[in-house]
């Protein structure tokens, strides 16, 4: 990590807070392996319990990605649990990811349910980002995917939801002036206003009261997240998948979506000067699996070459339904940040920190 975050905090010794909390908050309570193990095959437990006499015993969010891949594959062969496994198709699917999918599903037999989301209202939804000039563009593909499993789990009464989300790739935070919050409906609302996106009738909204409050609390709706139980390290899990199913790397993290792989590996460096592999390198430095020197000598190369660049500029105006003129206006126009727009934030971190405070929100056991 830099000064290309802007907010980012060195102290006398030149070690950054990224790193300082990662050491202090995540790996004091962090325990993959050994009591991990015993922890997780109890979650397993309670959770084939739950599902007894039901056609699942939970619901199983797969974008194709090494995390929710290998995820997946655990839970079925090692803890026997009988997932539904739901896939969201915002329209940016790449041909690896659609693959990934398919060969875990038809080789460990689990149901697939996809649900796909109505491409002119999230083509109305992203444009609107882009006119307001945020970095934040993946929020419409992102709200798309959270809510849409969560309505589905409360629909149909799936008391759990596993998640890959983990600390062992996933450690360090992405900056939030590039990765804002993806669930602040009074920010969202007020792009849509702005921008054109108001007309957004099958969409599925969901704010964080909703998904963190109400479905958690109320509905009893679960989130377990496995892989911060297990002993997960991202080379040993690819190595397995591809062995196992014939499962395909990507070239970097997210690139499972067409836009992100836009969005990480060009926009946000090329726009805002910030480059995404910072944060995912520096997770797994922290975590023993890169070394430093190995992540500079990454970093000093582009995540796209120029022909790929232009590939997926090309894809990207075409899909959105404009010319590549009127993208690069976007690129150029003046920078706009969270701030700059209608927002939650004071109110979700209050939130998050009284919930953390109440015991409702844990890093590792849940």
């Amino acid at each position: 990590m830099d000064a290309s975050d802007s907010r980012i905090a060195f102290d006398q010794d030149g070690v950054c807070d990224h790193c300082r909390r990662f050491t202090s908050e995540v790996r004091p309570h962090w325990t993959p392996g050994g009591y991990g193990l015993e922890e997780l095959a109890k979650a397993a437990g309670r959770i084939r319990s739950h599902g007894m006499g039901n056609d699942f015993d939970c619901l199983v969010g797969l974008s194709g990605g090494l995390d929710s891949s290998y995820m997946l594959d655990v839970m079925v062969r090692q803890y026997r649990l009988r997932p539904l496994v739901f896939h969201v198709d915002g329209g940016w699917n790449s041909d690896l990811a659609t693959h990934n999918v398919r060969v875990l599903v038809e080789k460990l037999g689990v149901d697939l349910y996809t649900e796909v989301i109505n491409w002119p209202e999230m083509r109305r939804f992203q444009l609107a980002f882009f006119r307001a000039g945020v970095p934040h563009l993946d929020v419409p593909q992102d709200h798309a995917f959270v809510a849409t499993l969560y309505r589905f789990a409360e629909k149909h009464r799936i008391g759990h939801i596993l998640n890959g989300g983990n600390l062992s790739t996933e450690g360090v935070r992405n900056p939030l002036e590039f990765f804002y919050y993806g669930t602040d409906m009074w920010q969202i609302n007020d792009i849509r206003s702005r921008f054109g996106a108001e007309d957004m009738p099958t969409y599925p909204f969901s704010s964080t009261l909703r998904h963190k409050v109400y479905l958690r609390y109320l509905r009893n709706v679960r989130v377990v997240k496995p892989l911060d139980y297990l002993p997960f390290r991202k080379t040993e899990a690819i190595a397995h998948l591809e062995s196992e199913y014939g499962w395909r790397p990507y070239p970097q993290k997210h690139f499972e979506s067409r836009f992100t792989r836009f969005l990480e590996g060009y926009w946000l460096p090329s726009r805002f000067g910030f480059d995404p592999r910072r944060v995912q390198y520096s997770s797994l430095i922290l975590t023993d699996q890169m070394s430093r020197n190995e992540a500079l000598g990454l970093l000093s190369e582009p995540a796209l070459t120029a022909d790929e660049v232009k590939t997926e500029s090309a894809f990207v105006a075409r899909r959105l339904g404009i010319d590549e003129e009127q993208l690069e206006q976007f690129r150029t126009m003046p920078k706009k940040f969270y701030w700059d727009y209608r927002n939650q934030k004071v109110f979700l971190d209050k939130g998050a920190k009284a919930m953390r405070l109440l015991g409702l929100e844990r890093s590792i056991k849940r």
